[in-house]
């Protein structure tokens, strides 16, 4: 069984439903779950020609994911770890809300309480671009986290909403484990010694992501695999170094699909373009780990730190 940190499948589901589906999740559910998916992140991402209308955009994906998970049999939206255990004895794909990036709440605490009400569990501070929180990794300016963005951190704290420091720029990153004490997590991120794309993480901010408790979510997208040739076997060279530099322990997945979303389908990863190539993912993290690894990598990592930060 898999947790899988972070899928944009909230921004496909919206689509769809604009165009009169319904049960969107329910009629894909052998494509994008295949029976290995048990837990899954669903992060509401602000389509860079949405960014001036984020908030009522935001709303408006989560209005149309929660319609769509209430018209399920499989699917349920839980807040706590001991609903994502409940919702996988009774069969079903245990769904947590998140926001990658803060773009949504503007400048208000107010309205990070409010996504928190409805669900919000996994606060991805930044896309990779500037926010009221801080600078994305494709900003110019290398800002770190505004005063605003400490703001956000230590209620998010207060609310036990998980931090994620992929898509942040380094000062950002390194600024958000300044203010806070608490485990955070990159949810899909590699490494940079292996490819060098300023959405991995370096080796000083894995380790630190590990001291803290955390998880690093191995990302299955190309270009942060490798320029030249991103296969399966390069993606689990990406999770063993990352286990052999922090530990098995706080390392995890985070596919990021997205051959889904319209313009963002070109090529995948040789070996490992989409769910149903999980059992090869599988026989290749035998090869390298122990069965006991295997489960922590595959699902208790993260099922770990969001009891550590959520409950």
């Amino acid at each position: 069984m898999i947790f899988d940190a972070h899928s944009d499948l909230p921004t496909f589901v919206y689509d769809e439903r604009k165009t009169g589906k319904t049960r969107v999740l329910e009629e894909n559910y052998e494509g994008f779950f295949n029976g290995w998916i048990g837990s899954r992140v669903m992060a509401i991402w602000t389509r860079p020609d949405r960014r001036k209308d984020a908030t009522a955009y935001g709303f408006e994906v989560l209005n149309a994911l929660l319609k769509d998970i209430e018209e399920s049999e499989r699917f349920e939206l839980v807040t706590t770890v001991d609903g994502m255990k409940k919702a996988i004895e009774d069969g079903k794909v245990a769904l947590w809300l998140g926001l990658e990036g803060g773009e949504p709440i503007g400048e208000s605490l107010d309205l990070l309480e409010v996504f928190h009400r409805l669900g919000l569990r996994v606060l991805t501070l930044t896309w990779s671009l500037r926010n009221a929180i801080g600078d994305g990794v494709f900003e110019r300016t290398g800002g770190g986290l505004t005063k605003f963005g400490v703001e956000v951190v230590g209620k998010a704290e207060e609310l036990g909403i998980l931090l994620d420091l992929s898509h942040i720029n380094d000062a950002g990153f390194w600024d958000t484990l300044d203010v806070t004490a608490f485990p955070v997590i990159a949810s899909h991120s590699n490494a940079r010694a292996l490819c060098d794309n300023p959405r991995n993480l370096t080796d000083e901010q894995i380790t630190a992501i590990a001291e803290r408790g955390g998880v690093i979510g191995a990302v299955a997208i190309p270009s942060f695999i490798d320029k030249e040739n991103p296969t399966l076997k390069r993606y689990v060279e990406h999770i063993t170094y990352m286990v052999d530099l922090a530990g098995y322990r706080h390392v995890g997945l985070g596919f990021d699909f997205v051959y889904y979303l319209r313009g963002w389908s070109s090529g995948g990863v040789k070996g490992f373009e989409n769910e149903s190539k999980i059992p090869a993912l599988l026989e290749r993290l035998r090869e390298n780990f122990s069965e006991k690894e295997v489960k922590a990598i595959t699902f208790e990592n993260f099922e770990r730190v969001f009891e550590r930060v959520i409950g």
